[in-house]
């Protein structure tokens, strides 16, 4: 076959001949490790040394372990302390019943007065729990034999106490008869105690009963007192001036009023626009104005009434006058004999018919010229400015008073009656209380809202006690109800006289009240915070060291 070609080339490219490579007969050199290769071998060597060390340790461990668990096993074999306790049988189990009614049993011989029998039931119970801790001890159970000697002699003098009749009912009679002889023991003694105390709160101290008269003395004998308290007109004026500061204080207590002006005065910013008006009774009159004489207190105008010089203060207008005068109501307070002596002495203290403690009611017509009046108890101490109480704004109600309704304090229904319809038909048993001790007074307002005639009404209402029994606040509760501003509460700080008051408290407030049984000036006092009444009273001067005032 012809494919139209002349002819047909293969053509293959020419290039340099190839050589072959001569043979080496040299021994090959070594191959070297890197660094790394050598550092991850002797890791690799440390891990698994690691490991065996830690198999052979642990199987020391275990080994320890499985002997432990071998010895407690062994032991609970010998002694199972739930079978022990439970088995009818069990020398441990008779041993503990019979220690637990021994236990019952001597308090019943020690109650019958048999002293012996009782030593002897406690020697042999402390012999059988020597026995049951020796057998703990060692881990070995009892036995018969060592038990039996134990258990025989405790059988008898459980057979004796059988015989004395020291049985279970026994002991119930006897310990219920015990537990209400204690009972009656406890209410005696707890009103033994109130009895005390409140007699303790009531007596005058001899140093101040020893002040009083020797002031007494002083004041007839130097007529310069009597020319220090008129003063002329320029202290007249000051009485009424109603751009000063007025404060009130009523009491019979020549110390205590003198620290309640001295605190006022020593924390007063401008002490010479303050005025105290200090009302007593016929007793302490003359007393008290010899002492307010013969002491500045940084330029303090102070004056000192006689409540039994006023007039218009008669039976015939106040109930309390009134209720004084009625056989039923000196019996209660006075001698206490009408219900055989069911009502705590609390409640028959003299004191709550007291003029003086009655007379804050009566402050517009003691006062009748001033417009705004401090009330200040006499177991007070001052401690702040008291000054801007008097541009404090109380909307339109007669007392500006810090309320009581928190923690320790109490509501309405503490302090009255809510079982006399009159009581709950007009006040909201949860209305907050408040405290009499530093109160702010709008005498305008008093006047205007005839408050006097409400605590007339309500006084006259329970003259047969039954809407309160105790003191001044709860009247005042039902007089200025609804006619109550709420202070800041550090205006006035209360408890000092009867619980702990926290420090920070104490610190901040401007009022500092000692109500309660424990006044200051009384060894009864709390010392923890007599040193805040303390600072107010000068010990070094002449008339207090004479009369061992400390």
């Amino acid at each position: 076959m012809h494919f139209g070609f002349d002819s047909f080339y293969i053509l293959i490219p020419v290039g340099p001949p190839m050589r072959r490579r001569p043979v080496d007969f040299r021994r090959p050199a070594r191959r070297r490790f890197s660094k790394v290769f050598w550092f991850t071998l002797c890791g690799v060597l440390f891990l698994i040394g690691f490991a065996l060390f830690g198999r052979e340790r642990g199987s020391t461990s275990t080994s320890a372990m499985v002997k432990r668990y071998y010895r407690r096993n062994k032991f609970m074999e010998g002694i199972n302390i739930t079978e022990e306790m439970l088995s009818p049988h069990s020398i441990p189990r008779q041993l503990n019943d019979q220690i637990a009614l021994a236990k019952a049993l001597i308090v019943i011989a020690k109650e019958s007065n048999n002293l012996q029998f009782a030593w002897e039931l406690s020697g042999q119970m402390r012999h059988s729990q020597l026995l049951l801790s020796n057998a703990a001890t060692r881990e070995i159970p009892l036995t018969g034999t060592e038990s039996e000697i134990a258990i025989r002699d405790m059988a008898f003098l459980l057979y004796q106490a059988d015989q004395l009749h020291y049985d279970s009912a026994t002991l119930i009679m006897r310990l219920k008869s015990r537990i209400e002889s204690l009972q009656e023991l406890v209410h005696s003694v707890s009103e033994k105690s109130t009895k005390y105390g409140q007699i303790a709160a009531e007596e005058v101290p001899k140093s101040l009963y020893c002040l009083g008269i020797t002031l007494t003395i002083e004041w007839f004998r130097n007529t310069d007192f009597q020319k220090k308290l008129n003063g002329g007109n320029q202290i007249a004026d000051k009485l009424k001036d109603n751009s000063l500061y007025h404060f009130c204080v009523f009491s019979d207590n020549i110390l205590a009023t003198s620290v309640v002006v001295n605190s006022t005065a020593s924390n007063s910013i401008n002490p010479n626009l303050v005025v105290f008006h200090i009302v007593t009774d016929n007793i302490n009159y003359a007393p008290m104005n010899a002492w307010f004489s013969t002491n500045t207190f940084r330029g303090l105008t102070i004056e000192v009434q006689n409540f039994e010089a006023f007039s218009w203060l008669n039976a015939s207008y106040v109930p309390v006058l009134k209720q004084l005068q009625d056989s039923d109501t000196q019996n209660y307070y006075f001698s206490g004999n009408n219900d055989d002596s069911q009502t705590p002495i609390k409640y028959r203290n003299p004191k709550y018919l007291s003029m003086l403690n009655h007379l804050r009611f009566y402050i517009p017509e003691v006062f009748n010229s001033l417009d705004k009046v401090v009330f200040l108890d006499d177991d007070v101490v001052v401690q702040k400015d008291l000054s801007p109480l008097f541009s404090i704004d109380l909307n339109g109600n007669v007392n500006g008073a810090v309320e009581t309704c928190m923690e320790t304090f109490h509501r309405y229904h503490k302090y009255l009656n809510y079982s006399h319809p009159i009581i709950r038909a007009h006040f909201d048993p949860d209305a907050c209380g408040w405290a009499f001790g530093m109160n702010i007074f709008d005498l305008v307002e008093w006047r205007k809202r005839n408050v006097t005639g409400i605590y007339h009404y309500w006084q006259e209402k329970n003259i047969d006690r039954t809407l309160w029994k105790l003191g001044t606040l709860p009247p005042g509760l039902l007089t200025f109800y609804g006619l109550t501003e709420p202070l800041d509460p550090h205006w006035h700080i209360l408890g000092l006289g009867y619980t702990t008051v926290d420090r920070q408290l104490l610190q901040n407030g401007a009022v500092l009240h000692f109500n309660g049984n424990s006044k200051p000036w009384l060894k009864i006092g709390m010392g923890k915070y007599k040193l805040l009444w303390d600072k107010y009273v000068d010990y070094s001067q002449p008339i207090l060291q004479q009369c061992n005032v400390h």
